[in-house]
């Protein structure tokens, strides 16, 4: 699909179900006894979001989503019902326009923390490091370098912040925020999550450097929810693209950070639409990383 064609930016007018929350990218529709996720083609940098929506972006973050809770699922229970947009029936006014960009799921209590799980010293935790030397509390030798893989991964939790950012926390918050027996759980699966996928993607060539999560409780069960490794939610590298002491071109929505930060942009007001041969490259990014993890060509 070429970037000029149209993209989804909104599935509000094609959906006869209450809206409950709408996202940078998601949309959470009330079904009544599940949940309905739809995933638009909606870009956000720099805490804006940008014009226009990119085609084929949230087709990629759907389908990459439900890839990868059919591959952990013997790892940890998801949220997952089915992706089947023909089976909403006439709740969906238009079935073409939401293919491969829905997900009915069980309804989670969300937990008001967000996972994180890092091998790689960068971006956020090695801004930290620069500061203190540590990251969320956690002390870590001198002299690391920029991009340095830890010997073990580590978690670094922050507390979801429904306006503004997230804040990161040491673990010991985590435990006085949901319970000492909930924080181990989620660290502990959250960390199987990532090393299950870091050996996944260095069969394919590419570095997970680091990722994050969302769980939720049904029944007194942990579940996985929202979405997990991809592009928007995981930190990828190129395998021969790796290097220390250096920005490394993350396989993602990096195309449109680095063209804003090569404008005259102010950074206190919206950008400007951003041209299209930024769209179009964006669009193949996530195309690219869709076919490398999963070995199919994005129709």
């Amino acid at each position: 699909m070429a970037a000029t064609s149209e993209a989804l930016s909104t599935a509000a007018n094609l959906i006869q179900a209450p809206l409950l929350y709408k996202g940078k990218v998601r949309e959470l529709y009330d079904l009544g006894e599940h949940y309905l996720i739809v995933v638009t083609d909606r870009i956000s940098a720099f805490d804006y979001m940008l014009d226009p929506a990119v085609p084929d972006k949230g087709n990629v973050l759907n389908r990459l989503s439900a890839f990868w809770f059919q591959q952990t699922a013997g790892i940890q229970a998801g949220h997952v019902v089915h992706t089947d947009v023909e089976r909403l029936g006439s709740i969906v006014t238009d079935k073409e326009a939401l293919r491969n960009r829905i997900m009915v799921t069980r309804k989670a209590e969300r937990i008001d923390i967000e996972c994180v799980v890092r091998g790689y010293i960068t971006g956020g935790g090695w801004k930290q490091y620069r500061q203190n030397g540590e990251i969320n509390g956690i002390k870590l030798p001198a002299g690391l370098r920029k991009n340095e893989r830890f010997p073990e991964p580590i978690f670094t939790p922050a507390a979801k912040n429904d306006v503004g950012h997230d804040e990161d926390i040491p673990f010991s918050r985590m435990e006085e925020l949901v319970g000492a027996d909930i924080a181990a759980q989620l660290r502990d699966r959250s960390i199987r999550l990532y090393e299950f996928a870091r050996g996944y993607c260095a069969e394919r060539g590419i570095i997970l450097a680091d990722c994050k999560f969302e769980f939720g409780l049904i029944d007194g069960e942990i579940v996985l929810i929202d979405e997990i490794f991809t592009p928007d939610s995981s930190r990828f590298w190129a395998e021969d693209k790796y290097v220390l002491d250096v920005d490394i071109d993350s396989m993602d929505k990096q195309i449109v950070r680095d063209y804003l930060l090569g404008t005259d942009w102010d950074r206190d007001s919206k950008p400007a639409p951003l041209p299209e041969a930024v769209v179009s490259k964006t669009t193949e990014r996530y195309r690219e990383i869709y076919r490398l993890l999963t070995g199919a060509e994005l129709v």
